[in-house]
């Protein structure tokens, strides 16, 4: 659920503003909202600092780990002369690799000229012995005068690399070349020299990668600076007094009230307003909060004024999650996988849920392969390994009910705003929605699979659309009042039966899942193990087949599963998804 805030104001002298903001972060309950546009030359410093860490990290990113570099390590706990070193370092190296381009254009214009020395052709140029450089066609070539010195040094297809040499200034009407600044011999060494060089800043940026570690605690540490001195010198100003203004959950705003009256603050307290930025503070039982690493991961927060959707988003994602894997052998492996990098890495985490979330999604996913026999595939199980759900094999089947779980999910969606109306009259509204989404779902099954229309399902589409327009907007004028309803169903209607529809992804993607496993199973018994490199090459086809499902399985997830809770459902619940994170200003211990 979202916890109901309230919208603070704290009055401190303006002499201990400081101070007292360290009390509240130590508290760590208030987000505070800045009165003005924060600004100053600590702000300045720090902000300077951070982008001088992130630069060194950026070097560090680019450079490969060589401990074993030979190279004087600067003997130093001030991260910033490690930084402002290992910026230096990166700067000569970008240096150096724009100065390669440039030499390997040189090289590439004059490598079919051989080898000359540009300044010989200059000494020549001071005793009137004139060397010019041309690239012409042949018919270019064929035209120039018969009483100039020319001489061709190279060809490259129709073009002809050629010196004039005369002993006075003459007019050729060909775009003349500009020698180079040094000989090709010259160019090719440095280049040489430059790559050593580069390989070397590199090694020695390498060789700096133990202070990674160190560089970010310092980077973290400047972040809670950076958002202390923001919230200081975003406090309003009055007359010797500082206030801050800031949100904080209901439960918590006693220990807000005893922290001002301990220190002789001044607080308010009051509920939000429409006009206010609210943040958005979602707290669940443990056993939904498993589903919230999904929504960090994708990066959603619903407003203040929307709705959790926590709950039906861990239902129906791991409905989705296991029709859309739909293999028993599949969920397995992902199971595997989630033991062992829970005993890798679990240590890392305060919070288990994302390996007790996984835990779930792949049970999922092997309830469904034993469902409906698949296991790496469904074609070369025994004829005794049959589905539990043979109904589930069957496409039509499968379809239809795909389009029942659509209208089902989207139903939950108007039955539970249906609720938050009640007894509001409107509240008819979206049970006239509910009502438009079972007639879409037989219209479905008769438009789409080819079922007959049951007669009854005739009386959905005509209450529902009934309610909608006399109950959406009700005003005293019931002519407007219609028009508002009618509006509403014209503009939506389609989407209804669209929205149903789109829930057959979960069945064409769960499908070409099967498919490709069986695929590749073919394939691999085509070869079989008939020799030794049949079968290395059978289990090289077996590997690449089922890796693939593997890999692209938690991609479709996110495609697919993700959309039709985010955007499907949450469009019916009207939720834009327009919030931002609770973030109070408060302590924490950098790692």
């Amino acid at each position: 659920m979202i916890v109901p805030m309230k919208k603070v104001f704290l009055l401190i002298r303006q002499s201990e503003s400081e101070p007292a903001l360290e009390k509240l972060r130590a508290l760590g309950v208030i987000h505070v909202e800045n009165v003005q546009a924060p600004e100053g030359i600590k702000l300045s410093a720090i902000a300077e600092d951070l982008s001088l860490i992130e630069q060194a990290q950026m070097a560090l990113t680019d450079a490969r780990h060589n401990p074993a570099a030979k190279v004087a390590l600067i003997k130093s706990d001030n991260y910033k002369i490690i930084c402002h070193h290992l910026v230096d370092l990166q700067k000569r190296i970008s240096q150096l690799k724009e100065y390669a381009v440039t030499l390997n254009s040189w090289i590439g214009q004059w490598e079919h000229w051989g080898d000359f020395d540009p300044q010989s052709i200059r000494q020549l140029a001071g005793k009137n012995i004139l060397i010019r450089f041309y690239q012409l066609t042949k018919e270019q070539f064929a035209s120039l005068p018969d009483n100039i010195l020319v001489k061709e040094i190279s060809r490259e297809g129709r073009i002809i690399n050629c010196l004039i040499i005369a002993f006075e200034a003459i007019e050729i009407s060909f775009k003349e070349l500009e020698p180079p600044k040094m000989p090709l011999s010259a160019m090719k060494q440095r280049l040489i020299e430059d790559t050593q060089i580069m390989q070397a800043l590199k090694d020695e940026i390498g060789a700096y990668a133990g202070f990674a570690e160190k560089l970010l605690k310092a980077k973290n540490s400047l972040k809670k600076d950076l958002e202390f001195y923001e919230a200081l010198k975003g406090m309003g100003e009055s007359e010797g007094i500082a206030y801050l203004k800031g949100y904080l959950p209901v439960d918590l705003q006693e220990a807000m009230f005893g922290l001002a009256r301990q220190h002789g603050w001044g607080a308010i307290s009051n509920d939000p307003d429409e006009f206010d930025r609210v943040p958005t503070l979602v707290r669940n039982p443990r056993w939904i909060s498993i589903i919230s690493p999904v929504f960090k991961m994708i990066e959603v927060v619903p407003g203040y004024n929307e709705l959790d959707i926590s709950l039906w988003f861990f239902i129906f994602f791991s409905i989705f999650f296991g029709i859309l894997i739909g293999d028993a052998g599949y969920g397995l492996i992902y199971l595997l996988l989630t033991f062992l990098a829970q005993r890798k890495w679990g240590g890392k985490f305060n919070n288990p849920s994302i390996f007790i979330l996984f835990y779930i999604l792949s049970s999922f996913a092997v309830i469904w392969g034993f469902l409906t026999a698949s296991f790496f595939g469904q074609e070369w199980l025994p004829v005794w390994a049959r589905p539990i759900m043979p109904s589930l094999r069957n496409d039509v089947k499968m379809q239809e009910f795909c389009f029942f779980l659509g209208a089902l999910h989207l139903s939950i969606a108007h039955l539970w705003r249906a609720i938050l109306k009640f007894p509001k009259i409107f509240f008819l509204a979206d049970i006239g929605w509910v009502n438009v989404l079972w007639g879409a779902f037989f219209m479905a099954k008769s438009l789409i699979l080819g079922s007959s229309f049951p007669a009854l399902a005739k009386w959905p589409l005509i209450l529902g659309p009934a309610l909608i327009i006399f109950f959406s907007n009700p005003r005293k004028n019931i002519f407007k009042s219609i028009g508002a309803g009618l509006g509403a169903l014209l503009l939506n209607i389609m989407n209804n039966f669209t929205d149903i529809v789109s829930y057959i992804r979960l069945f064409a993607v769960g499908l070409a899942t099967v498919a490709v496993a069986d695929a590749f199973n073919k394939m691999a018994m085509g070869v079989g193990f008939n020799s030794f490199s049949s079968g290395l090459l059978t289990s090289f086809i077996l590997l690449i087949g089922h890796l693939l499902n593997i890999i692209l399985g938690p991609l479709s997830i996110l495609v697919h599963g993700v959309r039709l809770n985010v955007l499907e459902f949450c469009a019916h619940l009207d939720i834009k998804w327009s919030g931002f994170a609770y973030r109070p200003l408060k302590e924490e211990k950098i790692v």
